[in-house]
């Protein structure tokens, strides 16, 4: 069964096509060692109603939208594997792709799978 990561993050708004390119940058990474396919997506119909928000789980503030993120393995094997060497790869490299968002209000986490279809 395939095994997921998540990550959502305020990104200022204005920084839209920033963080588009670094989503495709780091998905080409990803691609590369190994992930089936990587997913960015930008907010568009969220509400804001506290903590159990989007918005409100990342601290979002005025003029930032949320985007989220995926990238699905073949296995948790082979994502520990890809995650190992990640750093290699200058597409993942702060310094060539800086993080156009805030790093430290980001939320992720990795899951297994349960159902695929």
């Amino acid at each position: 069964m395939s095994y997921v990561d998540i990550f959502v993050a305020a990104v200022a708004s204005e920084n839209r096509d920033t963080y588009q390119h670094h989503a495709k940058e780091a998905a080409q990474a990803f691609r590369a060692l190994g992930a089936l396919s990587v997913v960015a997506c930008w907010g568009d119909d969220l509400v804001d109603s506290g903590m159990t928000s989007f918005p409100g789980s990342v601290g979002c503030e005025e003029g930032e939208t949320v985007a989220v993120s995926w990238i699905v393995w073949p296995s948790k094997e082979i994502r520990n594997k890809s995650m190992a060497r990640a750093g290699d790869d200058p597409r993942l490299n702060p310094e060539h792709n800086p993080m156009p968002f805030d790093g430290a209000r980001m939320i992720f986490g990795s899951f297994e799978m349960i159902v695929e279809e």
